[in-house]
């Protein structure tokens, strides 16, 4: 008679790791339970205490130690693991190759930004072609807030010789329509912009429930 084939790893060698279950899933990569819960049931609670992926993907290497049953070491791995996930998913803006769509930018920034707890805002340095020559960090911030002012924005891409700029910061919170703040820092750069000699294309909020662009709600003027 044939044996039965239980265990996750076993299983994904049988049926193919689409047909696992995220809680077999989790278990193959924390290898081992604990004295109390077999890997199986200890992988099945984190992510009901984590509230699914997206909150372990969240928490980060701090949070996930204060889950029972997880040490540094099954942290790591879980932290590596999401983050992997991330880069497979993320299709990065290819240097010298012009941004044609604010689809374009999604899909390269929001599988890293889109579950950060804390806002980061960015400028892409373009050329004349709009492609892009460099990805800048402008400022981080806190969960719903990010100061940014032009001066910092704007000193960056002069100093890589940029033509143009593409905006972007992630909101925490998921959600990605632009706050009263947001549009007002929009309308002062754009103006900054104009005056410097390097014009603001988009700026583009991005959040896990998907993305909003200035320049497509019309709220910046197309080139």
């Amino acid at each position: 008679m044939q044996q039965t084939l239980r265990g996750p790893r076993e299983r994904l060698r049988s049926v193919g790791q689409q047909r696992l279950c995220d809680a077999e899933l989790l278990a193959i990569l924390l290898g081992t339970g604990t004295a109390s819960e077999p890997v199986s049931v200890l992988a099945t609670r984190l992510l009901h205490d984590a509230g699914g992926l997206e909150g372990l993907a969240r928490l980060g290497p701090g949070g996930l130690e204060g889950l029972s049953g997880l040490g540094p070491s099954k942290s790591s791995r879980i932290v590596a693991a999401i983050e992997l996930g991330r880069r497979v998913v993320a299709r990065p803006l290819e240097r010298r190759a012009r941004i044609v769509s604010s689809r374009d930018v999604d899909a390269a920034f929001r599988p890293r930004l889109a579950d950060l707890d804390h806002e980061r805002f960015l400028a892409i340095a373009l050329d004349a072609k709009s492609r892009p020559i460099r990805e800048l960090e402008i400022a981080r911030g806190g969960l719903s807030a990010c100061a940014v002012a032009p001066s910092d924005v704007f000193r960056a891409l002069v100093r890589e010789a940029a033509a143009s700029v593409i905006l972007l910061h992630n909101h925490p919170s998921g959600e990605p329509s632009p706050s009263a703040e947001d549009v007002a820092l929009t309308e002062r750069l754009a103006r900054a912009g104009e005056l410097i000699g390097i014009r603001v294309l988009d700026h583009i909020v991005i959040g896990r429930e998907g993305y909003f662009s200035f320049l497509d709600a019309g709220l910046i003027a197309p080139p």
